[in-house]
């Protein structure tokens, strides 16, 4: 892969590659036909995780422990060209083991008996319609009955097997597996509600489920945001084996920073002010955000400045004379656009008039590559399946009945333009969709949609604000205080499966990338051959005999003697030869890296033969080599001891080279930020100074709005020094009871959402490590001068998860006490405040051994907080 997979993409692969061996078994063994969905929230990277999906079914994957099947074709299919065109090369840059070859586009043109395997055919409900070429003549009725003088069985355009043949050969030969994706896996599953859409529920139906003759195809695996009516229509058609679903927790996709943290919606003040209020502000909001993303390019230096999007939606039936008012408008508010910068996306392909202009048609599918498009007129065709991440803006003339539209185009627009989260600026970090034609309660209903979702849309991660107001960096807050800030340490979530060997030489690459350490691959790999050669002198008898049982295959030895060319050593070379040496040693390089496992067996051969002066030498000193490392692999605990050399090494190195890390770009520094976080346990990382973000100013509870309460001396503040922040009876009382402590200067309000700005601590609950967001962060400067912090968490003993986070904190506290003067965890009981002193060694303690939180609080370890 040319990208590196998130945590939960990794997952997602690993288990959807667990069950296409399953899939593969099945349809090989009994033969069942099997199904399963992946689901995740719209930006998560379905097609990147695709793509690592069938580099292993093509290739195999050692990571993955998946042995590639060399009969399998692929079937993408969705309902729209565009949409496979662009899948087509997201699959190809994703990609390095799958090239533009092994991706073909079936056309009208396509005449063959089967598919070949190691292929994706992409193919989409229009090619399958009864009036395509690809089908014509394989329904025996409708040939004779349009054979004329024609013999029956002659098909039209003296075409030899339509698609329907090809399929059925393929499923049919039993050296080959048929593998349906279906994109967009919810559409054409439900109950049609128009012609079309009955065809095409038909024609996705006979594909999973077979007709005629046609078996069903074996293993489908149906891809989407909302996979309810894909697993319904599994479920109740009964041909297919279900097996388990993988689901993507979408709270692990909005850590990631490839989606956006903040929607901002904005309504008019009086329905009808449309074209003289909000317009323009969405022609502000482009022009600001085409400003912040230039700024921001500057200042770190990138040479991709990315260049947001406006998208006009309309109606189904515009008015034409309505959108030229609205770009007549948008010229006038922001002059400094091209008057070519306008396209449309409408179904009929052709220059449309709006107004007084003429504005031509663009494919959606080059949209976010052709830059010079600033406002995108469109109606529903972008609404699925759709992606440009430089969307920033929207303005929907849609009614407020057209709300389900408005919800899956926003749906679209969420993907993060860089991958990934700008650290402290919520301005780049959020979409806005201004909505001229909704009043209060109709977008209350947007926003109940969007937090919710259907079965046409997955409820969106992040914040939705109608109401907000923009602060940023309180002008009183002295340096020092941000400097405290950005020296508490926050913890990342640790990785199921992470390898630290892996995590070391992906640190090498990127340190020896930005000029940091050169030459930190070969540093790196030297440094852990030491460490292999140390545990081989430390454990010689035992190694001696694990490499005897690696060369023992059914009670003969190997005996590799390459220029005697003993008999023994033939005879195995001929029947097992070097196969299960390579199987041990496959094993053995799935626990040092197969890089690392590469550069030893070279450190080992080249001990003891010279490759230039005696090749022949050095090759049989390479095979004894390899059966080295796979005995070495075959030890038990050789696992653990490697693991915690590389894991320390990685560790040092991020710590001895932090400073250089810190002065990086946010790119670079992303990129250092993705290799910390490559571990099974919790890792610091500092946090980042906010500069901008979005806050809530109404609340809204039983129909009844009211205006939030504004706060002093935050960190964060509007232009009148005030943040507006919703707290409960005991939050304030905590707030203002530690504003009155000696020596007050600032607080915090910890955001509860994911980003480089909310520290967070780990906690593990069950078997799964989730991220607690402590409530407050206080700030006060001493006698000396010097600025302490204190972490005060207001927590809920209601909770079924209260006692695992409130063990998280304490073994945080444990090795961060040096970070703060006081770090507190605040109960109500019995209507009193209780507070724990978790900076307490004896307090820790407890909290670690205790039943239920609720006995803490109430006992003697515990305080009344005042």
């Amino acid at each position: 892969m040319k990208f590196t997979l998130k945590d939960y993409q990794r997952d997602a692969v690993r288990d959807a590659l667990s069950n296409l061996r399953k899939a593969h078994r099945l349809w090989h063994g009994e033969p069942d036909k099997t199904a399963f969905s992946l689901t995740a929230v719209t930006g998560a990277g379905k097609t990147v995780m695709a793509a690592a999906a069938f580099e292993a079914l093509f290739h195999g994957d050692d990571e993955f422990d998946f042995v590639a099947d060399p009969g399998a074709v692929v079937i993408w299919f969705s309902d729209d060209p565009s949409l496979n065109e662009q899948t087509r090369f997201r699959l190809m840059e994703a990609s390095d083991r799958i090239n533009h070859t092994n991706l073909v586009v079936v056309e009208n043109t396509f005449n063959r008996p089967k598919f070949e395997s190691g292929k994706i055919y992409f193919l989409n409900t229009q090619k399958l319609g009864k009036n395509s070429l690809l089908v014509r003549g394989h329904d025996q009725e409708e040939l004779e009955a349009k054979a004329g003088e024609l013999l029956p069985e002659t098909r039209p355009d003296l075409r030899s097997y339509t698609i329907w043949d090809t399929i059925q050969n393929t499923i049919e030969d039993p050296d080959l597996t048929l593998y349906l994706v279906l994109d967009e896996a919810h559409r054409g599953m439900g109950t049609p509600t128009a012609a079309s859409q009955s065809a095409k529920s038909t024609i996705v139906q006979r594909l999973i489920n077979g007709f005629g003759s046609v078996p069903g195809i074996p293993v489908v695996w149906g891809i989407s945001a909302t996979v309810d009516r894909f697993n319904k229509a599994i479920e109740s058609a009964g041909k297919h084996i279900k097996l388990t679903n993988v689901v993507v927790d979408s709270a692990k996709v909005q850590e990631s920073g490839l989606i956006k943290d903040t929607i901002l919606l904005d309504i008019p003040d009086e329905v009808g002010d449309f074209d003289t209020v909000l317009v323009r502000r969405a022609a502000d909001k482009l022009k600001e955000s085409t400003v912040a993303w230039a700024e921001y390019a500057k200042q770190q230096e990138e040479a991709h400045v990315v260049v947001p999007l406006m998208v006009l939606q309309v109606p189904n039936k515009p008015d034409p004379d309505e959108i030229g008012r609205a770009l007549n408008t948008i010229f006038e508010r922001y002059p400094e656009l091209q008057l070519a910068s306008v396209a449309h996306v409408f179904g009929e392909h052709t220059t449309q008039r709006f107004g007084n202009r003429d504005v031509p048609y663009i494919e959606p599918q080059r949209v976010q590559e052709s830059t010079w498009v600033r406002v995108l007129i469109a109606k529903d065709a972008i609404s699925t399946g759709w992606d440009c991440p430089r969307a920033e803006v929207m303005v929907s003339f849609r009614a407020a009945s057209d709300r389900t539209h408005i919800t899956q185009l926003l749906g679209r627009m969420v993907r993060s333009p860089l991958a990934r989260r700008i650290p402290g600026n919520d301005r780049l970090n959020a979409v806005d969709c201004l909505l001229p034609k909704f009043n209060r309660k109709t977008v209350e209903e947007v926003v109940d949609a969007l937090m919710k979702g259907d079965d046409m849309l997955p409820a969106t991660p992040g914040r939705i604000l109608i109401d907000y107001v923009d602060v940023k960096p309180h002008p009183d807050a002295p340096a020092a205080v941000w400097e405290a800030f950005e020296c508490l340490p926050s913890q990342t979530r640790p990785q199921r499966g992470a390898k630290p060997a892996k995590r070391l030489t992906a640190l090498a690459h990127e340190l020896a990338s930005d000029d940091i350490l050169p030459a930190a691959g070969k540093l790196a790999h030297a440094h852990m051959h030491k460490v292999l050669d140390a545990f081989q002198e430390s454990q010689k008898e035992k190694i001696k005999a694990k490499r005897e049982s690696v060369l023992t295959v059914d009670g003969k030895t190997v005996k590799a003697n390459l220029k005697g060319r003993e008999m023994s050593f033939d005879k195995f070379w001929e029947d097992a030869d070097m196969a299960v040496i390579d199987d041990a040693y496959r094993r053995a390089a799935r626990i040092f890296s197969p890089d690392i496992s590469r550069t030893y067996v070279d450190h080992l051969a080249s001990k003891v033969a010279n490759r230039n002066e005696d090749p022949e030498e050095f090759l049989e000193a390479l095979v004894e080599a390899r059966v080295t490392v796979a005995g070495l692999g075959l030890m038990t605990e050789v696992q653990d001891y490697f693991d915690a050399e590389a894991d320390d090494l990685a560790t040092a190195w991020l710590a001895k080279y932090r400073p250089q890390i810190k002065a990086l770009s946010d790119d670079r520094k992303e990129s250092y930020r993705q290799i910390i976080e490559m571990s099974t346990d919790p890792q610091d990382v500092e946090l980042v100074k906010p500069e901008d973000r979005y806050e809530a100013t109404k609340a809204l509870e039983n129909d009844n709005e009211s205006i939030l309460p504004t706060w002093k001396n935050h960190l964060l503040c509007d232009k009148d020094g005030k943040y507006p922040a919703e707290l409960n009876d005991w939050e304030r009382t905590v707030v203002e009871t530690e504003s009155e402590r000696r020596g007050f200067a600032f607080w915090y309000r910890n955001p509860q959402q994911p980003g480089q700005s909310s520290l967070g601590i780990a906690y593990l609950d069950g078997d799964e490590y989730k991220i607690i967001r402590p409530d407050f962060i206080f700030f006060a400067t001493l006698d000396d001068g010097s600025v302490v912090a204190d972490l005060v968490d207001p927590h809920g003993l209601h909770l079924a998860d209260s006692l695992p986070k409130l063990r998280g904190l304490a073994r945080y506290a444990e090795t961060h006490t040096n970070a703060y003067r006081r770090i507190e965890s605040v109960a109500q009981v019995k209507g009193k405040l209780r507070s724990l002193d978790l900076s307490r060694e004896d307090v820790r303690q407890a909290v670690i051994s205790a039943q239920d939180a609720m006995s803490l609080f109430s006992g003697a370890l515990a305080a009344d907080y005042e």
